[in-house]
């Protein structure tokens, strides 16, 4: 996952300029960029319910030669017609991410999943913080070179899943009312799981969408500052994710440390929204994003352990499917709140959001201190009956 998404990190930050090279007008290029997105939101489900028929492996390398040729496409590309129909194949097949968590919770006992879903999360931070370092200088061969580099990239990533990755496998089912998503995997503990992600992606993306502005209004930031503020949350989420969750999970459990995570979200965006130096701004910047760090690992965590073992890859898939959205409307929101005053209601708003999401994850999810289950995994075709 850290190299197919370093490749993502390449070819997002310089698709608009890419695109003007086409004569694409800014909304064009924005809408290339919600290309990716919308096709993601649609194929997420379905990559995990076909992952759940057939096993996750042959699901990622099929996956990983669409994101190949996504980019090369991109690279390659005379008109903006073959330019959006090679977003739209990325964005398709980067919806097999939920896939790649599913494999891990498969393969991994029930208490190695918090270590392996923390180092995914943070696979997301090296990814956004290496490749566009790695574009920006891939661009100094040429405007193309970045995205025939993703390309090249999700190639040789896709033969080393299909060398290295153990045989395809998948859960064996459970009788009806053993798990908590029943068959369908989406029992009443998942979709709280899940509108709780919703709720809180909402929140972050909205403040991803409008610091920079509010930071330029209230607190003097500068365009290269703003990178810089990025980076370093950026760097938080990884640590938290690659070094912290694990421990926090195994001392006070799943449900506990999601509504810590929620907790500490709703803090950072309130005191954030109401600040006007540095000296409030800055640590509740950090508190946020070691808030975010631990809900973006614990909601996908228990939405693959509550979930039914075979339906496990949709359910990731749907969880998927509503952070995308989530990073379609959150955006808009904050925009819609944030004014040309540049106030902090977005973040206020977050800040309510997220102490929602606390109030519904309690009620809705089971109190035990850890919702992982033991699932034996039987390799495709095995005969389990006996």
């Amino acid at each position: 996952m850290v190299v197919d998404l370093v490749g993502f990190g390449m070819v997002l930050p310089i698709l608009p300029l890419y695109a003007r090279r086409f004569g694409a007008t800014p909304l064009q290029a924005a809408l290339l960029v919600a290309a990716f997105s919308g096709a993601s939101l649609l194929a997420a489900p379905l990559w995990g319910r076909v992952s759940d028929r057939v096993g996750r492996k042959p699901v990622l390398v099929v996956a990983l030669l669409g994101t190949a040729a996504g980019g090369l496409l991109t690279g390659l590309a005379g008109g903006l017609a073959l330019l959006f129909v090679a977003r739209l194949l990325d964005g398709a097949s980067g919806g097999s991410i939920s896939v790649a968590r599913a494999a891990a919770a498969d393969m991994a006992p029930p208490h190695e999943r918090a270590r392996l879903f923390g180092y995914l999360g943070a696979a997301f931070g090296i990814g956004f913080v290496a490749g566009p370092v790695i574009g920006g200088i891939a661009t100094i061969a040429g405007p193309r070179v970045p995205f025939l580099l993703a390309g090249g990239i999700a190639s040789i990533n896709a033969l080393a899943v299909a060398w290295r990755l153990p045989r395809p496998v998948r859960p064996t089912p459970t009788p009806h009312g053993q798990t908590a998503g029943g068959r369908s995997g989406l029992g009443a503990p998942v979709v709280a799981v899940i509108a709780a992600a919703f709720s809180s992606m909402v929140a972050f993306s909205a403040f991803e969408a409008t610091f920079a502005l509010f930071g330029h209004h209230r607190l003097g930031l500068a365009l290269g500052s703003a990178a810089g503020v990025f980076a370093g949350i950026g760097l938080v989420l990884v640590v938290v994710q690659g070094g912290l969750v694990r421990p926090v999970i195994a001392r006070i459990g799943e449900r506990r440390a999601l509504y810590a995570g929620l907790g500490l979200d709703a803090v950072g965006l309130a005191v954030l929204g109401s600040s006007h130096t540095w000296a409030l701004a800055g640590p509740a910047l950090v508190v946020l994003a070691a808030g975010e760090g631990l809900v973006q690992t614990t909601l996908s965590l228990l939405v693959a352990n509550l979930a039914n073992p075979a339906r496990r890859g949709q359910a990731l898939g749907f969880q998927q499917a509503a952070g995308s959205t989530a990073r379609v409307i959150g955006p808009a929101m904050g925009g819609a709140l944030l004014g040309a005053s540049g106030s902090g209601l977005p973040f206020l708003a977050g800040s309510i959001l997220s102490a929602i999401a606390v109030v519904a994850a309690r009620l809705s999810l089971p109190r035990s201190r850890s919702t992982a289950q033991d699932v034996q995994i039987t390799p495709l075709g095995t005969d389990t009956s006996a």
